[in-house]
């Protein structure tokens, strides 16, 4: 509706303060977010975040209008402000979000990977079944996929298997850092995966977005996983970004 008045900005009013640098019941010390971008936000609205769905925001970012994320329990708060561009923050990332009840499937072919059209078979599969992929990974002989966790995944299996090898896992969790300093800070993989060394990564995705690095993880370990991201990158934030 903003969009199509042509609005000079959107509100929306929620029970809580704005975005936060990750979920409060996860963290308790987690931090407002000030100032984020529309690329920013429609990242973590993707991978978990509560606050927003992730088609909120088109309209608006066609339209290239501010959204303010606001609390209607604590209306003098300032909450969340969604641009195109955001202010640069000396935090390398801006929110962590993760988002749980993911099944992990691995398809394996050693003949058929580099095969013309073996690739479009597989996703035309998923696409049959409609179900929409998150990650995806390969490697020399197998494709790795991420998919939400539901009843079709039998039977997606199934027909995965009249083309390879397939098994598949659920019970995992897609853990996304976002930031739009990623692209240009060396070495930060590096101080990501260092942070929980003793933590199981079944599956890494850098690159396709410049603004978020995603791994995949046991959904039980969320918790421990996030709480020590969140130590290690949040001691100290930007007070021109983060409240």
């Amino acid at each position: 509706m903003g969009a199509g008045l042509g609005a000079e900005r959107i509100e929306i009013w929620t029970d809580v303060d704005g975005m936060m640098t990750t979920d409060p019941n996860l963290c308790p010390d987690a931090r407002r977010i000030k100032n984020i971008s529309f690329e920013e936000a429609a990242e973590l609205a993707y991978f978990g975040a509560k606050v927003l769905h992730p088609a909120t925001l088109l309209p608006a970012i066609r339209k290239n209008i501010p959204v303010l994320i606001l609390n209607s329990r604590n209306p003098r708060c300032e909450g969340t402000r969604i641009t195109a561009t955001a202010p640069k923050s000396t935090n390398i990332f801006k929110a962590i979000a993760a988002k749980k009840r993911i099944t992990m499937v691995d398809v394996v072919a050693t003949r058929m990977l580099m095969a013309h059209g073996f690739l479009k078979s597989i996703f035309e599969v998923f696409a049959n079944h409609r179900c929409p992929v998150d990650m995806v990974s390969t490697s020399e002989v197998s494709v790795s996929v991420t998919v939400d966790s539901n009843e079709s995944i039998a039977a997606i299996a199934a027909d995965l298997s009249k083309l390879a090898d397939v098994k598949y896992a659920s019970r995992k969790a897609i853990v996304c850092m976002v930031g739009e300093n990623i692209s240009n800070t060396p070495g930060i993989a590096a101080k990501v995966f260092s942070a929980i060394p003793d933590a199981t990564i079944h599956m890494i995705s850098q690159g396709a977005s410049e603004i978020n690095i995603s791994f995949v993880i046991d959904e039980d370990a969320v918790p421990d996983v996030v709480s020590r991201l969140h130590r290690t990158f949040f001691s100290q934030v930007d007070p021109e970004v983060f409240a």
